[in-house]
């Protein structure tokens, strides 16, 4: 199994639902996904430093251990050609693929590997909720359900999802990137 798998490989961090869902064959994940590993520690073959690069909060939904449904956020428009790149080999080629990337001030579309990627802005707030929010999915609909088959929900919702935003060649849109600033939080003194 594909996400077992990448559990092994260590790919899989502070993981929130992991599991089958409702239908047999198919199973959902949320959680980060190693887009960089860690380099290893001095003198060791298998413990490595903390991963270098991540994409958070992601959801995933597999059947038949392909990539259906991908959803998440990306610190930098860059990470999407690391993401592809790695996990290509599992991604299905009608995958459905919402990303949040914070250093994008408008929505676009592109297609890398033969799937269509909607690139949305990210300023603040949960990525899981701003999805729901993105596709109009109501919290009254995912009462009752598992962990498992409210990332199903989403992926129904997301088949039906057409932004009117461009599709641009990767180019184009690095073209159209931005500084973040973050604000400094204070905590607890």
């Amino acid at each position: 199994m594909l996400l077992e798998t990448y559990q092994a490989k260590g790919l899989l961090t502070v993981t929130l639902v992991n599991g089958q869902t409702s239908e047999a064959g198919v199973y959902a994940y949320r959680g980060d996904l190693v887009l960089k590993e860690g380099t290893l520690r001095e003198g060791s073959t298998t413990d490595r430093k903390p991963p270098e690069a991540l994409f958070i909060h992601s959801a995933l939904l597999i059947e038949n251990d392909k990539i259906k449904f991908v959803n998440g956020l990306l610190p930098t428009l860059d990470l999407l050609p690391v993401f592809v790149e790695k996990y290509k080999d599992d991604i299905a080629p009608d995958c459905n693929a919402l990303v949040y990337v914070e250093n994008i001030d408008k929505g676009m579309q592109v297609e890398l590997e033969g799937v269509t990627y909607k690139l949305i802005p990210f300023k603040e707030g949960l990525v899981w909720n701003e999805l729901l929010e993105e596709l109009y999915i109501e919290k009254s609909e995912l009462k009752n359900q598992s962990p498992e088959n409210k990332v199903t929900i989403a992926y129904t919702a997301a088949k039906s999802y057409q932004p009117k935003t461009p599709l641009l060649s990767f180019s184009e849109a690095q073209e159209n990137t931005i500084v973040v600033v973050k604000k400094a939080a204070v905590g607890a003194i």
